[in-house]
């Protein structure tokens, strides 16, 4: 299942420079996770300095 990113993402990006396939972009609130593109490694939520990023 691909990962997601909550509200509680600050929009700092450190999340898109983290995912080794360009799935994540800045959304209208957050940035967000193209679940089509996502290939579940989790580089992505390693990265985000406040956890907003999970499976599911």
């Amino acid at each position: 299942m691909a990962y997601k990113i909550s509200d509680d993402c600050l929009s700092c990006g450190s999340c898109e420079g983290g995912c080794p396939v360009g799935a994540i972009s800045q959304g209208d609130a957050h940035y967000v996770i193209d679940a089509d593109a996502c290939v579940e490694c989790g580089a992505c939520a390693e990265t985000c300095p406040v956890g907003a990023i999970s499976q599911g």
